[in-house]
């Protein structure tokens, strides 16, 4: 795609746009492209990515343009097209006091620059890391997210294995191999155009970053089991966990937003599942779920979080989050996870998990919950994947970085509830219920609730 004036002004003014922080990059980019339909693909892409290399790169960015002319906006743009389609297409397209700059800029040895402007971290993020990493890993990391993602799939087991996948994208001349360790994973080399493909119309393949996969590893899901997905968002985890489930059991999607849900159903229809039955909630709180409570084997609960994991796909999140917004995530984080906990039946699991690289959002929540749960215990996360296979070990929990794993950053935890005591010798009488939970145990002796008896069919109805 080659460069010209127009494209260049059209990149500035969306930069602008997103540099106000007033809400997600990518949101305003696509607000950008509805209201200039005439954009092509191609100029869509030289556009996004090089607004996207200025996020990921603002702070060296920003000290490189102190220096030479015109408005600081125009200098970021340029920087930014220079990272992304090369310092030569933007010659003919600059004035001789530009092009003088650029070759100014291009010159200076990056090791030169000060640590804080190298590392292109919020002072705040540089302190919270530091913390968990020396000097030099804490590079790696903050070097790691300046680039963007590589395209990770998911093979739906319900319709295809992996060699099938790899084939097809082999012939459609997409070159792609397995991931390092998700079984059913597929990394895919570039950006292709992937919705044209047969395979992912007919829902043979899923976009899901194999760090995502991996903790749905974690939940370990087996046929004909009671599942929650508690915060599921578009469904990305969901439907991995009803294919390992093949299309068995029954699948509660939860979520408060009724808009993400709304992303999920026609990815559910390409997936072939029957086993999914989105459920909107008004918050971790709602009467639906607490229908459930004691009954389910396996809960997920993708926290709200930060979203610092993501970084490589959203550099915004690094400038427009803040350490007071975390310490206000961070009580709804564990009032979610307790909620989540109430439905976990005796013997069950519950797996706590974030896109986030923070120990208050992560190790903080559930040393808190355990302290506050006696019958929970944590369960290895490296002896769960040994079990299926999965050769990573990353200790007590999933810990997953970009710069070791070339993954988003997730964490995870997996609890499990204790089982019952065995029962008492026979002769001897039960306890009664404790009036408080009288009625509780009235309604579990009244069976399920008319909705639940209803099964999928009434869920999605």
């Amino acid at each position: 795609m080659k460069l010209h004036g127009f494209l260049i002004g059209q990149t500035e003014t969306l930069l602008a746009e997103v540099l106000k922080f007033t809400g997600p990059a990518d949101a305003a980019t696509s607000r950008f492209f509805r209201a200039h339909p005439k954009l092509g693909h191609g100029e869509r892409g030289v556009i996004a990515e090089a607004v996207f290399a200025v996020l990921r790169r603002k702070m060296e960015f920003s000290h490189l343009a102190e220096s030479g002319s015109g408005s600081p906006a125009r200098r970021l743009t340029l920087l930014g097209l220079m990272q992304t389609a090369g310092r030569s297409a933007l010659r003919q397209h600059v004035s001789d006091a530009e092009w003088a700059w650029l070759e100014h800029v291009a010159k200076i040895d990056p090791a030169s620059l000060p640590l804080r402007v190298r590392t292109n971290l919020p002072d705040w993020i540089h302190q919270a890391l530091g913390q968990r990493f020396d000097a030099e890993a804490l590079a790696q990391f903050a070097a790691a997210v300046n680039y963007p993602a590589p395209l990770d799939l998911r093979v739906n087991l319900q319709k295809a294995t992996r060699e099938q996948v790899l084939d097809a994208l082999r012939i459609a001349g997409i070159e792609a191999g397995e991931t390092p360790f998700a079984p059913n994973g597929v990394r895919v080399v570039g950006k292709p155009a992937l919705t044209r493909l047969p395979i992912f119309q007919d829902g043979l393949i899923e976009v899901q970053d194999e760090g995502s996969q991996l903790l749905c590893s974690l939940v370990a899901p087996r046929r004909g089991e009671m599942i929650v997905d508690f915060c599921a968002g578009a469904g990305g985890k969901t439907l991995a966990l009803g294919a390992a489930m093949r299309s068995t059991g029954r699948l509660y999607a939860f979520d408060v937003s009724e808009k993400r849900l709304a992303k999920l159903k026609p990815r559910l229809a390409r997936s072939g599942l029957s086993n999914v039955n989105p459920v909107l909630i008004d918050s971790e709180h709602d009467a639906k779920i607490k229908r459930l409570a004691g009954k389910i084997d396996r809960v997920l609960v993708d926290a709200p979080c930060s979203g610092l994991g993501t970084l490589r796909r959203n550099p915004d999140l690094k400038w427009r989050q803040t350490r007071d917004s975390i310490e206000e995530l961070a009580p709804k984080q564990a009032s979610i996870l307790a909620s989540a906990a109430r439905l976990v039946k005796a013997g069950g699991r519950l797996v706590y998990a974030t896109c986030s690289v923070l120990e208050a959002e992560n190790e903080a929540i559930v040393t808190q919950f355990l302290a506050a749960h006696p019958d929970f215990v944590l369960v290895p996360a490296s002896q769960v994947l040994a079990e299926q296979r999965i050769g990573l070990d990353t200790g007590d929990y999933l810990s997953l970085w970009p710069h070791r794993h070339a993954t988003d950053g997730f964490f995870a935890a997996v609890l499990e509830r204790r089982p019952k005591p065995a029962a008492k010798a026979a002769g001897k009488p039960a306890p009664e219920p404790a009036a408080g939970n009288q009625a509780e145990a009235a309604g579990q002796a009244a069976g399920p609730t008319a909705q639940e008896s209803a099964g999928p069919a009434a869920d999605q109805a």
